[in-house]
């Protein structure tokens, strides 16, 4: 640039269509975004095809058995019976854990160092 009025107009425009591009950018982005999220999903096959522990406590319609990790998926009674037992033993110490937090947050200490 020899004359500098002419070297900061260029400039500036050169910067106001990139300002203009990015802006045009970031709006088709936001469209298709927007109408991925709409687009209707594909229905996959369920993983799990379990009618063994559809009459357990808990199966409740519409899921029925509802087993995501697949950690039923060849199962027999025996192992859903004390994966079952263990996930109840974990739900009682986490309460407990959560009481004792509550009990101790509101000052009441137990004796010892």
């Amino acid at each position: 640039c020899f004359k500098t009025i002419t070297c900061i107009r260029s400039h500036s425009t050169l910067f106001q269509s990139i300002k203009e591009s990015k802006m045009k950018l970031a709006i088709a982005t936001t469209l298709i975004a927007s109408a991925a999220a709409f687009a209707p999903a594909s229905k996959a096959a369920s993983k799990t095809a379990l009618k063994a522990f559809e009459s357990e406590i808990g199966a409740q319609p519409p899921l029925g058995f509802f087993d995501p990790l697949g950690m039923l998926a060849d199962a027999d009674q025996e192992r859903f019976d004390r994966l079952r037992y263990v996930e109840l033993k974990h739900g009682r110490i986490a309460q407990l854990a959560f009481l004792g937090q509550i009990v101790t947050r509101a000052g009441l200490h137990l004796p010892g160092s």
